[in-house]
């Protein structure tokens, strides 16, 4: 597996690297069959320091954790521990869609931006009805099934998942509701 680690404005010492190469060794070796690449990022936000890490795994999920703490060592064992326990949760149904499908997930390219938000009053009328964009970048929009989209959007800690559905053509959204269950929509 090749594991990329880095700092934002933090020299990242040998030490550190072998502790979190062993770290994510060890956590994706035991619940994840194949991982391609991981990546995992340092940085200091005020007093803590945030580490940021994401495991490509070879069935085309990715898996992506979060950790804070005052020390950069209890940053990482934060972060792994919230990536333990996603692997572990969805161990069984990885190991069931890796039997499934003989071929990795097969992605397209899309655009996606950042807009950026008006500062001020809600209430306030826009000066123009055209949003400021605030970053494009490259994409990828992947097939996958109804079920591995929602796994995917779990693992990934996001509310929202954009995903091509195997055997149609058309573009499908699964989002988390506001009742805590799962919306799935499907263009006819």
């Amino acid at each position: 597996m090749r594991t990329q680690i880095s700092g934002k404005q933090i020299d990242i010492g040998e030490s550190l690297q072998l502790y979190v190469n062993e770290g994510i060794d060890t956590i994706v070796g035991k619940f994840a069959g194949r991982p391609t690449d991981a990546q995992v990022v340092f940085s200091k936000s005020a007093h803590e320091f945030v580490c940021e890490t994401t495991v490509h795994l070879s069935t085309g999920l990715n898996v992506q954790a979060k950790g804070k703490s005052t020390e950069i060592y209890s940053a990482f064992e934060s972060c792994s521990e919230k990536m333990e326990t996603q692997l572990r949760r969805y161990k069984r149904r990885l190991k069931d869609h890796h039997k499934d499908r003989a071929e990795p997930v097969e992605l397209s390219g899309a655009s996606s931006y950042i807009l950026a938000s008006e500062s001020g009053s809600e209430d306030a009328e826009p000066e123009t009805l055209s949003p400021i964009i605030v970053a494009e970048m490259e994409t990828k929009i992947p097939t996958l099934s109804v079920g591995e989209a929602v796994m995917q959007m779990e693992l990934a800690g996001s509310p929202v998942l954009l995903f091509r559905k195997e055997g149609k053509e058309g573009l499908n959204v699964v989002y988390r509701r506001e009742d805590g269950n799962i919306g799935w929509i499907d263009p006819q």
